[in-house]
């Protein structure tokens, strides 16, 4: 039996109460649009549920992987980035906190190609030492970004050239985004370069130029990836090239 050429995306889900058939139960899952953005790419999805972990878990996990992908949901625990909730803020989801930001850092480490996706790309700034504005319309003055209500908004984000999200995007200057989120990255953490923002300012996407591959944007692109799967491609052929070059060490 052969091993698939496929590079292995591990993609992290949401631990929530889910009603399926007669059961009503904490589960873990993910929305197929996720995942589908992946195999469409030419990716093996693998999903990763909230857990109990340790450096050492977290490192077993990443060396499993050829990518990593943090996905959106609730909001980072402020407790993380030294601040009290904002009366907006979610209430905390601290196994899933402490479960992908000991992913990120195993991945960082073991330069695995890394894309955070809304929720991530704060997961990230955290992670590395950085903090979010835990309610944008307080900063910004509108709700351009979030709808609420499971309606996505059409953004333009301005790109940094020469950065790795330029070259995703084909060179592209701007982009029109989808977006879903009232918070976004405040003080940016050390080591990170702001690739992305909004006309207003605000940050939306990031990258790490230290590791090999290592991309989060605010927005949200797996909405998009029949249309524009550039990022998800990126993803995908980082982390084949990552599997080679394991392969013959």
């Amino acid at each position: 039996m052969g091993i698939s050429s496929r590079p292995i995306i591990g993609l992290t889900s949401y631990l929530e109460q889910a009603q399926t058939g007669v059961w009503d139960l904490p589960a873990s899952f993910l929305p197929k649009i996720y995942f589908e953005a992946v195999t469409d790419a030419g990716g093996i999805a693998v999903l990763l549920p909230p857990q109990p972990v340790d450096d050492d878990i977290a490192a077993s996990i990443v060396q499993g992987l050829d990518g990593l992908i943090l996905t959106g949901g609730k909001d980072v625990d402020p407790a993380r980035y030294g601040q009290e909730p904002h009366p907006t803020t979610d209430v905390p989801r601290k196994d899933r906190d402490a479960f992908e930001d000991a992913l990120v850092r195993a991945a960082i480490d073991q330069n695995v190609p890394f894309l955070g996706i809304c929720r991530g790309a704060q997961i990230l700034n955290v992670a590395l030492g950085g903090t979010i504005i835990q309610h944008l319309p307080d900063v910004i003055g509108s709700t351009r970004y979030s709808a609420g209500g499971g309606v996505f908004l059409v953004n333009d984000v301005a790109v940094e050239p020469d950065t790795t999200l330029a070259a995703l995007l084909g060179g592209d200057e701007s982009v029109a985004v989808k977006s879903y989120h009232h918070q976004a990255i405040d003080t940016l953490a050390d080591g990170l370069v702001v690739t992305g923002r909004g006309d207003d300012g605000v940050i939306q996407a990031v990258e790490l130029p230290s590791v090999d591959f290592c991309v989060a944007v605010q927005w949200h692109p797996e909405e998009d990836a029949k249309e524009d799967a550039r990022l998800f491609r990126g993803i995908v052929e980082a982390a084949a090239r990552h599997r080679d070059k394991r392969s013959r060490a």
